[in-house]
């Protein structure tokens, strides 16, 4: 009885791996530079509605916020608007909102 154990542990440590594994092959990364000289880094998984920048040399998780264009992400007093077309806009530390491309 004690080796069916083992194999079934063996088996199902291997299966939660390769689903661990696939989870973090859905990712995407972008770095942009803002008009300000602002430059982030930005992560999002597919599982997961949450935006995760990496600025001013901190990581921030932002939530995904309700929008009519686009998508907007906010939370400790950044905010991360994507539009439908591609244009990106952020705002934080109290500075006013800037224009950002991908570089």
């Amino acid at each position: 009885m004690g080796r069916h154990k083992a194999i079934l542990l063996t088996t199902a440590m291997l299966a939660a791996g390769m689903t661990s594994a696939r989870q973090t092959e859905a990712q995407m990364f972008q770095t942009y530079r803002c008009a300000d000289g602002t430059q982030f880094v930005v992560g999002f998984y597919d599982d997961d509605k949450r935006a995760f920048l990496q600025i001013d040399g901190e990581p921030v998780t932002l939530a995904k916020r309700l929008s009519v264009a686009g998508k907007r992400y906010s939370g400790v007093g950044i905010t991360l608007t994507i539009g439908k077309t591609g244009g990106t806009t952020v705002k934080h530390l109290k500075r006013p909102v800037t224009a950002c491309a991908v570089i």
